[in-house]
């Protein structure tokens, strides 16, 4: 049997690019996990997508053995995180089933903000940190610089022994190896406790149903025991368990301190809720653990199939929900795209990653709405002191009911070299940013801006990254709402509304943009053989419009004549049709929304 104080549960949490991965892969080198034959570079990256776009979308958990100095052998249950800040909810499910946490950060690039945000995420949830300087062997490396960051962190820092690795040639790697077994401590926990295991994670197969990852707190399990979810109360029976090397390796027992999976069978995937507590449904465990805070969506945005079959969709998105935890959604009809859902994102790049997904695993081609923010409507008149909290568009009251709206701000802590400044804050100040403080750190200017969370949901990052050449980084603190003065811009195709291009925007903003986007779906809009109005209205009052020109047939052909009569005719009667088109005959395909998304920014 396993002995708890040879296992150690840790995981590992860095900025975006910074080597997790890499790091990740050395150790399973090290460790043996992988033969020569496995052995790939980023070999948890799995997905498309994470490859794709060269980030970790996924938490990955592999087990792996190690012997240590001292003749031991352990148990190293290691979670590599994303570090991309869409994806930080990836992040606390995985600290909380860890003991420890390697704080890894680039030499070249130093400290940069999610790895302050990282770092907070570990403090809080009481874990030991080691911190580790990677990239020693890059020209850029200037370990002495970052390590004086590493140290500002926090007092706990200042005398901690700070590690110099390269994860690319394995330089350090078995110092760190031996740090995690010396410094991380050992999982607490009985054996002879009843069962009490987290569901940390979760994964939908089409033939065992849904697969439940876990970190086993109290008690053990084994294979054909019925067991159940608390959070439901939803009973099933351990079909097989098992641990990952890092693919899934069925065993016969899982105790206390473990990391592994249970196959429940179940087909439903909303039976399973990532933060439930799992126990034996015969000797069941008195208390459940806290599981997670819910995730707070940053970007709301609607996702229509494009075929128009709903029940696939509803199906992949039920998965990618169980996958996704901080994935919300919702169903939603609308006039022109029929049945979709109405999904809540962590940020806009967690929207591209879900839709292509989406594309890749299931085979769905999808429509996106384009993203928006929640906010607070204060209503007037028979609903006075009614306060209506509103996240898309089409649900926005209309401008007679509203007394006044409230919009999300959040602090967004700017870390850049100093030359980067100029350009920085006239980004910030275009994005409608407050300046609170600015000050210095090592070489590294601070500037601290509030700003509603409408400017920066959906590309600030990329212009951040753009006018600073890379350099700059940047933490999002959500702050309370506060009033702001919106209008909702309502889009008339042929004279009928398409509730589906409806956002919101400042109202100081909307004459510019109103004027870009009508130019820009005068192109995006598919003609027809009438010509076509479009409209964008504010408050009852067209801002703009343009004419979608018709697609014109030539005139009647008799051999070489050309009957200009008739070549009349045929234009009038094409003319005449122009209002003649129904609503739901529009068809949108998802350059009209890009549309709406460019004319913002």
């Amino acid at each position: 049997m396993t002995q708890q104080q040879y296992i150690r549960n840790f995981s590992i949490i860095a900025h975006i690019d910074h080597g997790k991965s890499t790091l990740a892969d050395r150790i399973m080198e090290m460790t043996e996990t992988v033969d020569e034959r496995e052995r790939t570079d980023q070999l948890l990256d799995s997905m498309s997508v994470e490859r794709a776009h060269g980030v970790t979308v996924k938490s990955r958990t592999v087990r792996n053995y190690y012997t240590a100095d001292d003749g031991h052998r352990y148990e190293l249950n290691f979670i590599d995180t994303p570090g991309h800040v869409d994806f930080s909810y990836e992040v606390s499910k995985s600290l909380a089933a860890s003991e420890g946490a390697i704080l890894l950060v680039d030499a070249a690039q130093g400290v940069q903000a999610q790895t302050v945000a990282n770092f907070r995420l570990a403090k809080a949830n009481g874990l030991t940190v080691l911190p580790v300087l990677n990239k020693i062997d890059s020209p850029n490396a200037d370990p002495d610089r970052v390590e004086r960051q590493v140290r500002a962190l926090d007092p706990s820092m200042e005398t901690a022994k700070i590690m110099r690795i390269s994860a690319k040639t394995g330089e350090g790697v078995s110092e760190v190896l031996a740090a995690i077994i010396r410094q991380i401590p050992a999982p607490q926990g009985s054996r002879d406790q009843p069962l009490k295991a987290l569901v940390f994670d979760s994964q939908y197969d089409t033939y065992k149903g849904v697969i439940a990852y876990l970190r086993l707190f109290d008690g053990h399990l084994e294979t054909g025991r019925t067991l159940r979810l608390m959070a439901n109360s939803t009973n099933f029976v351990s079909d097989e368990i098992g641990t990952f090397a890092p693919s899934m390796q069925a065993c016969e027992q899982l105790e206390a301190g473990d990391v592994g999976y249970v196959v429940t069978g179940l087909k439903d995937p909303t039976q399973v809720r990532v933060g439930d507590t799992l126990t034996l449904d015969s000797q069941p465990t008195q208390r459940a653990l806290p599981g997670y805070a819910p995730a707070q969506p940053m970007v709301y945005a609607g996702i229509f199939p494009k075929s128009g079959d709903s029940k696939e969709l509803a199906a992949a998105m039920a998965k990618l929900v169980l996958n996704d935890s901080s994935l919300t959604c919702e169903s939603e009809q609308s006039d022109v795209l029929g049945s979709g859902f109405r999904c809540g994102f962590l940020g806009a790049f967690h929207l591209q990653i879900i839709r292509e997904r989406l594309h890749d695993e299931f085979g769905i081609d999808v429509l996106t709405t384009a993203p928006n923010v929640p906010y607070r409507v204060h209503l007037r008149g028979a609903k006075a002191g009614q306060v209506v909290e509103v996240d898309r568009p089409t649900t926005f009251p209309d401008y007679s009911e509203i007394d006044y709206v409230e919009e999300p701000f959040a602090r967004v802590d700017i870390s850049m070299p100093g030359s980067a400044l100029n350009d920085v804050m006239k980004l910030a100040e275009q994005s409608k940013g407050t300046l609170v403080d600015l000050g210095d750190d090592d070489q590294l200017l601070l500037a601290s801006y509030h700003m509603p969370v409408s400017e920066i949901a959906y590309d600030f990052f990329n212009k951040l990254k753009s006018v600073s050449h890379g350099y700059a980084t940047m933490n999002v603190t959500m702050e309370d709402f506060e009033p702001a003065d919106v209008v909702k811009v309502e889009i008339y195709i042929n004279y009928a509304r398409v509730d589906a291009l409806s956002f919101v925007l400042h109202r100081e903003d909307a004459p510019r943009v109103a004027q870009e986007l009508v130019h820009k779906l005068k192109y995006a809009v598919p003609r027809r053989l009438y010509p076509m109005p479009t409209q964008a209205v504010v408050e009852g009052r067209a801002l703009a419009r343009v004419d979608i020109p018709p697609l014109r047939k030539n005139a009647a052909v008799n051999g070489e004549k050309r009957s200009t009569s008739k070549k009349q005719a045929l234009l009038r009667r094409q003319s005449a049709n122009k209002r003649a088109a129904a609503q739901s005959d529009i068809e949108l395909p998802q350059s009209v929304f890009n549309a709406i998304l460019e004319a913002e920014e």
